[in-house]
């Protein structure tokens, strides 16, 4: 087992070259960058400054130099750099670390990444790992939470529907949590807003943050039930539509299980329905539910609130992403997208080995990858 951990291990490194390559590369195709954006702005700042002086005046008089400027600036590889003396864009370039060829620059930036220095945001004045780390709360929060709701409720109702299989129960449970996932999660915080959060109806829930103004002054016991307080309705809008899917494997992996001889063989000598169940049949029908438990922590961490964070005014990771793509910020995009796929690996193998604890019989190393 260890040689196969090994393996994993050093099979991670082209993989998540492979993945920051790929990106590297999409992002690079894509139109617009830091560069033209603050070239945009300082064409904004600079139209701005005409249109308060009339197009006229001082600026008529100042024709000539800005020509000058924009014919040694016209064969630009920026669409935003006409007008603007070339030394000013080549300072904008070396700012943001254009200076150099992207295979450079692609180089540098994974060697920095070996050694998790992912450097400053364009545009928020702050190194990248203060920012993931100042965001880091809120969304573990939102992922703790739903997480741990939705394992604690779909298992024993998965169990449940599995020993009354085609009862009522089954039925109008099944139609429940099926309704629940067609219902997108943005739509029913949305609702969640409106019937309790001052939208129309109710104000029992506060529509903003982790915590109140004052946090830091609240008892112990206060601070618990204002943080509480602030997560009812995020969390219970993400987790709507999370009951069904995992409901749904643990009751087919129950129902699996309960057909095969070795349950039967269980009756006929006499064991109590709860000892077949609990005693033999839940260790290998949870095997491929437990199992997946790493990675469903990281799949609501990180990819499944971003809308819930906008909608509820929370500053989280899937809000700060977002907004770092929308700013061409590449030094968030890509070491979120680092730190994240790493995580992801590390999850997966995570997986593996408690495929193994869960089951002994499975052996990883004897296969051959």
């Amino acid at each position: 087992m260890t040689a196969y951990i090994i393996r994993r291990l050093l099979l991670m490194i082209p993989t998540l070259l492979g993945i920051m390559l790929l990106n590297f590369v999409i992002v690079q195709a894509a139109p617009g960058g830091p560069v033209e954006r603050m070239l945009a702005q300082i064409q904004g700042m600079d139209s701005d400054l005409q249109a308060r002086m009339g197009g006229g005046g001082e600026m008529a008089t100042g024709s000539s130099g800005g020509n000058a400027a924009s014919s040694g600036s016209s064969s630009s590889k920026y669409r935003g750099a006409q007008g603007l003396d070339p030394e000013l864009v080549t300072r904008i370039e070396k700012l943001y670390g254009f200076d150099k060829p992207a295979h450079e620059r692609f180089w540098i930036m994974i060697q920095n990444y070996a050694v998790f220095d992912f450097g400053e945001s364009f545009f928020r004045d702050k190194s990248v790992t203060d920012l993931v780390l100042e965001k880091m709360p809120v969304s573990i929060s939102l992922g703790l939470w739903s997480t741990l709701i939705i394992y604690l409720v779909s298992i024993p109702l998965g169990i449940k529907k599995a020993i009354r299989d085609g009862t009522r129960f089954d039925l109008w449970t099944s139609s429940v949590i099926i309704v629940g996932y067609a219902i997108p999660g943005f739509l029913f915080g949305v609702l969640l807003i409106v019937l309790f959060a001052g939208g129309t109806y109710l104000d029992w829930f506060p529509l903003r943050g982790l915590t109140s103004p004052g946090f830091e002054d609240m008892t112990l016991s206060q601070q618990i039930l204002d943080y509480a307080w602030h997560l009812v309705l995020p969390v219970t809008a993400i987790v709507i539509g999370g009951f069904a899917t995992l409901t749904m494997l643990t009751k087919n992996s129950f129902m699996d299980e309960i057909n095969k001889q070795y349950v039967v063989t269980a009756k006929a000598k006499g064991l109590t329905e709860n000892r077949i169940l609990y005693g033999h049949v839940f260790r290998n029908a949870m095997l491929i539910v437990i199992a997946g438990m790493p990675a469903a922590l990281i799949g609501i961490f990180f990819t499944g609130a971003m809308l819930i964070e906008v909608i509820f005014s929370l500053d989280g990771l899937g809000l700060l992403g977002f907004e770092a793509v929308l700013n061409r910020d590449y030094p968030v995009m890509f070491g979120t997208l680092y730190v994240f796929t790493l995580l992801g690996l590390i999850l997966k193998l995570i997986s593996d080995l408690t495929y193994v604890a869960i089951d002994p019989r499975i052996d990883f190393a004897s296969r051959e990858n």
